[in-house]
């Protein structure tokens, strides 16, 4: 190992360390810094012997943190994670850390503090809901089955 892969792994370890990375970002990073491609594949490789690289462990963490702090569907985090290079098998695996219970419990908080928000004709108000609830990524069902009970509750 020369001393400049010594210190590539030290400063990718630390970049891993801070919060968990996906191997595309760790890549790109080590790609910023200049190095070979083989230096590349070598610190990547150790990167994961040592568990600082790890990306099933990063998508349960992203999943988790982003429903839980962001509030964001399923959708929206499965984009999200696509778009970081991870693999499908693992976004599902990382998907299972949302429980069904809360993921509807957290799309009716928001929808009822949204809807107080909102004025006007129900039908508008209804529209304006559902395309709230599409674009933080839950699934159209779930929310229109959502809006019927709200609906529902309110009569």
């Amino acid at each position: 190992m020369t001393d400049r892969q010594k210190f590539a792994l030290q400063k990718a370890a630390a970049f891993c360390a801070y919060q968990e990375r996906t191997v595309k970002e760790t890549r790109q990073r080590l790609c910023d810094w200049e190095l070979s491609e083989e230096e590349i594949a070598w610190v990547l490789e150790e990167l994961k012997a040592q568990n600082y690289l790890n990306e099933e462990r990063f998508a349960r963490a992203f999943a988790g943190g982003k429903f839980r702090v962001k509030k964001w569907g399923r959708l929206k985090i499965r984009q999200e994670m696509k778009l970081k290079g991870v693999p499908n098998d693992l976004i599902q695996k990382g998907l299972t850390e949302i429980d069904g219970d809360d993921y509807e419990a957290v799309l009716r908080d928001l929808l009822e503090k949204k809807a107080r928000g909102l004025k006007g004709e129900s039908v508008a108000v209804k529209q304006k809901l559902v395309r709230f609830a599409l674009s933080r990524g839950f699934e159209s069902d779930i929310v229109w089955e959502l809006l019927k009970t709200l609906g529902a509750e309110k009569e």
